[in-house]
């Protein structure tokens, strides 16, 4: 098992591991760097051929297309910046968590925090993704 946890600090930064697991951390963390960047081609290119991503409040979006679709016409997020602070993976499993701080289209400010689950295939392209949000009661 691979973990980076160290709060605060750069998770791609110094990190020598050259193992599957921390192979599968890099191309996590670059995903969230491309949806920052609103670089949405090269994020859905990340995932493998036919991959499902589930996320709160919707149908599972199925394939690169169902993905590219969510982020170009539904969500919500006009603009924003992850900061991703503890990144475990373990075989084909990558769990991350974080926070999250935009700008929605209608102008208002989101700031949240989450938690994604990402399972890889053998040559690191995301299979799955799931997406849970901290939601206080």
């Amino acid at each position: 098992m691979t973990t980076i946890s160290p709060v605060g600090t750069d998770l791609s930064a110094g990190h020598a591991d050259d193992s599957p697991e921390a192979a599968a951390i890099a191309r996590v963390i670059r995903h969230f760097d491309l949806i920052d960047e609103g670089d949405m081609a090269s994020m859905v290119s990340l995932f493998a051929p036919d991959p499902v991503y589930h996320r709160p409040g919707h149908d599972p979006f199925l394939g690169r297309s169902g993905i590219l679709h969510f982020y170009t016409r539904l969500r919500p997020i006009r603009s924003g910046r992850h900061a991703l602070e503890t990144a475990v993976a373990h075989g084909r499993n990558v769990a991350v968590h974080g926070s999250f701080r935009g700008v929605l289209h209608d102008g208002s400010p989101v700031d949240l925090r989450f938690s994604d689950f990402f399972v890889v295939d053998e040559e690191g392209a995301f299979l799955r993704r799931d997406t849970f949000f901290f939601a206080p009661h």
